[in-house]
């Protein structure tokens, strides 16, 4: 589907695979756990395709074990703990978003953070790139997290901005599910985590980008053809 684009008054981003290239620092925890019980590395693009599905999905690629093995916890605990130690060692923001969100700033328009990434992971990642979201909402901040929309209305709450005037913007299919329940313009990316870009033309969002940069270039392109008509 696309729909009209019209300039929002707030954008809001999910973080791992949309906003924030993390797969390659959770790739070397993903790895160092294989390390750990013997195995060989992994390849960074199998590894990269699962990064949106948090980490019991990569510890069961990394062990071929289920959640309900007895080993699966004390696994994912080494995971976590190994990518804890190094969460902005390669990380960065996607090409091109940096940019807009200078321009965005410079221009005083709110933003934010609606991730399922626990609070202890994601705030030193955004401090370390010096990223400065006027809201940022973890996955343990509610009693629930995304596909369901309390995450992203509370966030729209505390911008103080109306859910139909964000934007929120995933590369996941409950980020759409979450984006159209709570009545804001669902922006897919087909550059995220995924196995199949094609993928994120069946989630129903409003509009997918295929890459940051183009998602970069409509935004900012709004942003000046708003300020060519208010002169």
């Amino acid at each position: 589907m696309t729909i009209p684009l019209v300039l929002p008054a707030a954008l809001l981003f999910d973080l791992d695979g949309t906003l924030v290239d993390t797969a390659p620092d959770l790739a070397m925890a993903t790895n160092a756990l294989r390390q750990h019980h013997g195995l060989p590395p992994l390849d960074y693009p199998t590894i990269r395709a699962q990064v949106s599905n948090g980490g019991n999905a990569l510890v069961t690629l990394a062990l071929d074990i289920d959640t309900i093995h007895p080993g699966h916890m004390p696994a994912r605990n080494f995971l976590l703990d190994a990518y804890g130690a190094a969460v902005a060692v390669h990380s960065c923001v996607f090409p091109g978003l940096d940019d807009l969100l200078d321009v965005w700033q410079e221009a005083n328009r709110p933003w934010g953070i609606v991730t399922n990434k626990p609070r202890r992971y994601a705030e030193p990642l955004i401090e370390a790139l010096k990223l400065s979201p006027g809201v940022l909402l973890c996955a343990d901040d509610l009693p629930v997290r995304k596909p369901d929309p309390e995450p992203l209305l509370e966030a729209a709450r505390r911008l103080e901005v109306s859910p139909q005037d964000c934007w929120y913007i995933g590369d996941h299919q409950r980020d759409i599910e979450a984006s159209l329940a709570a009545n804001m313009p669902a922006i897919a990316v087909a550059y995220g985590y995924l196995n199949d870009p094609r993928e994120a033309l069946g989630w129903q969002a409003d509009v997918c980008f295929d890459t940051p940069q183009a998602l970069s270039a409509q935004v900012l392109a709004l942003l000046t053809s708003e300020a060519a008509s208010s002169d």
